[in-house]
């Protein structure tokens, strides 16, 4: 079993993510190879996603179920792969850090089994906390987008607001609001 907890602070309200966050299908649409998702009922859905390591690129099927909708601090989730010996499940945490801030918090577990397993999760486990952080920067980066264009007030510092030493994060801020983050596939 691999595992790992990533968090971002999200410029907007406790309230304006969980508006977010409780579509399950948003979700999806920022998972890294995201093709189709598929809603089966509030609680369940079918994720198609295009992943690759190294040289191997493929097409997998995700089941994934939200076992609790505690929002807006708390989801809880599981998944598995079909036709892969591959489960794991996490949950999202929210916290509220003031009226436009709000730390969120990804908990994500994967694990194999059968003779494979010792392999994959090898393989898996320097990548799985990239993914994880890239997944939650990239949650964070929508919901402020949603967020800010309902709400002047959240959004982004002028460069003559910004301290000197978040200039860099401005500007990447910038970049990713203007341009997306979305490679392109």
């Amino acid at each position: 079993m691999i595992e790992t907890e990533q968090t971002a602070l999200v410029r907007a309200g406790i309230a304006d993510v969980w508006d977010y966050v409780q579509d399950i299908a948003r979700w999806a649409s920022i998972m890294p190879g995201y093709r189709e998702c598929e809603i089966i009922d509030p609680d369940n859905s079918r994720w198609i996603l295009k992943v690759g390591v190294g040289g191997l690129v493929r097409t997998v099927k995700v089941r994934v179920q939200v076992d609790e909708w505690a929002g807006p601090e708390t989801v809880r989730f599981t998944y598995k792969l079909e036709g892969d010996p591959v489960q794991g499940g996490g949950t999202y945490t929210a916290t509220s850090k003031g009226p436009h801030e709000t730390e969120i918090a990804l908990k994500v577990r994967v694990e194999g089994s059968g003779p494979m397993a010792p392999m994959w999760e090898a393989m898996g486990k320097p990548l799985l906390p990239q993914f994880a952080r890239s997944f939650a920067e990239q949650l964070k980066d929508e919901i402020e987008k949603v967020a800010c264009a309902g709400s002047p007030a959240l959004a982004a510092p002028s460069p003559q607001q910004a301290k000197p030493s978040s200039l860099l994060d401005f500007i990447v801020s910038l970049w990713r609001r203007l341009f997306g983050r979305r490679e392109h596939e």
